[in-house]
């Protein structure tokens, strides 16, 4: 298979093991997260619904993907993960299922999505819970964001892409 080129080319799992095409999102712009329960950044959620909310209707797509590779803070399954962020942060955009973004078990959502927008240094590694990719209507990544930078700092990278 030739090196994917736009979120088109890959699936991503539902919390319940069903696997779905991600190429309907090509026309939306795309925001990928990896997001974690027990984090100091979790408050976030409330940012990245917030951001969903005001422009979902315009084409905005948020998609966050639990991991537990960094401090061991997603522990839950799928169910407590959801009811967790439903509960605490009324998330309403769709929650995936549990991935690896380093490493050899690494999605290869999450490895196209390092090698298309390294970290500070050129690093590919994600170093942290919250790092969003924002992608464009074409299906290609536009920028990296650091775990450190808030949801609603994005909004006006979206409007521009919208």
């Amino acid at each position: 298979m030739p090196d994917p080129r736009t979120i088109a080319d890959f699936t991503a799992s539902l919390p319940n093991g069903e696997t779905i095409s991600l190429a309907d999102r090509v026309g939306k712009v795309v925001l990928v997260v990896n997001t974690a329960s027990k984090c100091g950044f979790t408050p976030q959620y409330k940012g990245l619904e917030a951001l969903w909310q005001q422009y979902r209707d315009r084409g905005l797509e948020v998609i966050a993907f639990p991991c537990n590779q960094f401090g061991k803070q997603e522990p839950g399954e799928a169910d407590e993960i959801a009811s967790f962020c439903e509960v605490n942060f009324g998330l309403s955009f769709p929650l995936m299922g549990k991935v690896e973004v380093n490493g050899p078990g690494a999605a290869p959502l999450y490895d196209w999505l390092k090698a298309e927008a390294p970290g500070v240094l050129g690093s590919k590694s994600i170093k942290w819970n919250f790092t969003k990719f924002l992608i464009g209507r074409d299906g290609k990544v536009v920028r990296r964001y650091a775990p450190t930078d808030k949801p609603e700092a994005m909004a006006k990278d979206i409007e521009a892409l919208l």
